[in-house]
């Protein structure tokens, strides 16, 4: 027995294998198979060519330059800074015109404070305190304004007071306003002038329109009808997030610009249009949750006649603004055209290989298909009852 399986095994190492069409005249599955390869074709033309562009080849590798600026004048008058005028160089953080920046619409102003001892602000609670030992000297206050000099200063008929710092005193104590200071900054705006590169295909683009007026920058703003004016409302901006203005210049907030370059290079150069999105970057709170806005503190400092160094400390909540930049460019090539048509043509087959499991598996004359589909061939004489090669040439038709 072991003899002959390895003489069979032996002897089928010199078989050959051909293939052999037979045309099963079954409409379903014949249906079945046209529809599958009209899927496959429908599929290829659209989705990898039309759709996905696939016979392009493509840069991804985008070289971006963002230059920003913000104009527009304010005028306050509040107890604390008095009648003031403001303009950019008050409001814009950072001056240069980066891609990201940020404009002051609220403050809690704290003037003239001056390096000396003073009793730390009574909200803290590191800073509570019943007696001296409460407060070792030179450690400082957590969450603080400054380092304890070992006493504790308590009002009069109270068990507990605060620690005495060594800081910028008086301590900032103010809360934040109930109503945005710069509440009409709505009616700003914001220049973002965009340049582009796709290194690929050495190909160069701005966002600004081509154009020799000078005073078209001065009266145009971005909309569906002046795609290339890249100036924009402040207040449209907020709006097209779907947040309200006074809320975010209130307690503040971050913003994301997104402009996105989409370009087939096959088509002309004023074809790659910007698109612009505009998205609340910074998670909104229910109420007035304490993690809600944006905000941060910087000084102005001065000296007196004397010499003695003040300074004016002011925290300040407004909108953050983040200039997002990204895109692709493609163009015809040869090479990814003869991949994508090759792996067409080889995703026909799957049509053939499921018609052939449907045919000899799943159907009610599987077992005559299966037969007419796979025959043992061997050589030999046409009388012998079995099946010569040149019979194999010819095409057979098998009736359902």
């Amino acid at each position: 027995m072991g003899q002959a399986s390895c003489k069979g095994l032996y002897q089928s190492l010199f078989d050959y294998k051909t293939e052999k069409y037979v045309i099963a005249k079954n409409k379903k599955v014949g249906l079945l198979y046209r529809l599958l390869q009209v899927s496959i074709l429908t599929y290829l033309v659209v989705w990898v060519f039309l759709v996905k562009k696939s016979y392009q080849d493509t840069d991804t590798s985008l070289q971006s330059s963002i230059i920003t600026k913000v104009k527009g004048v304010i005028f306050t008058n509040t107890s604390e800074l008095g009648e003031r005028l403001w303009d950019v160089a008050d409001y814009v953080i950072p001056p240069q015109g980066e891609n990201v920046f940020f404009v002051i619409t609220n403050l809690v102003v704290t003037p003239n404070q001056r390096q000396e001892t003073c009793a730390e602000n009574e909200s803290i609670p590191d800073a509570v305190c019943s007696e001296d030992s409460d407060c070792p000297p030179g450690e400082p206050v957590v969450t603080g304004n400054g380092v304890r000099t070992g006493r504790c200063l308590r009002a009069e008929n109270m068990q507990r007071g605060t620690c005495e710092i060594f800081a910028w005193c008086p301590v900032e104590t103010r809360s934040r306003p109930e109503k945005p200071l710069l509440g009409k900054a709505e009616d700003f705006t914001i220049y973002i002038k965009n340049f582009i590169r796709f290194p690929k295909f050495n190909f160069s683009k701005t966002n600004v329109l081509d154009t020799k007026d000078r005073a078209y920058l001065r009266s145009c703003r971005f909309g569906p009808k002046d795609p290339y004016c890249p100036i924009f409302r402040l207040g449209s901006v907020v709006s097209w997030t779907g947040s309200n203005f006074q809320e975010i210049a209130l307690q503040g907030g971050v913003i994301g610009i997104q402009i996105e370059w989409d370009c087939d290079l096959d088509k002309a150069p004023s074809e790659c249009n910007p698109r612009y999105y505009f998205s609340r970057l910074d998670r909104r709170f229910p109420g007035n949750s304490i993690s809600s806005g944006y905000n941060f503190r910087f000084a102005k400092y001065y000296r007196d006649e004397a010499g003695v160094e003040f300074r004016t400390l002011i925290k300040a909540y407004g909108i953050r603004f983040d200039v997002l930049v990204n895109g692709r460019a493609g163009k015809f090539n040869i090479i990814p055209t003869i991949i994508n048509v090759g792996s067409g043509v080889a995703l026909m087959g799957v049509g053939s290989f499921f018609c052939d499991l449907i045919l000899i598996y799943f159907i009610k004359k599987s077992h005559f298909y299966r037969n007419k589909k796979f025959e043992e061939v061997r050589s030999g004489h046409p009388g012998n009852g079995k099946v010569t090669v040149e019979q194999l040439q010819n095409l057979q038709t098998v009736e359902a």
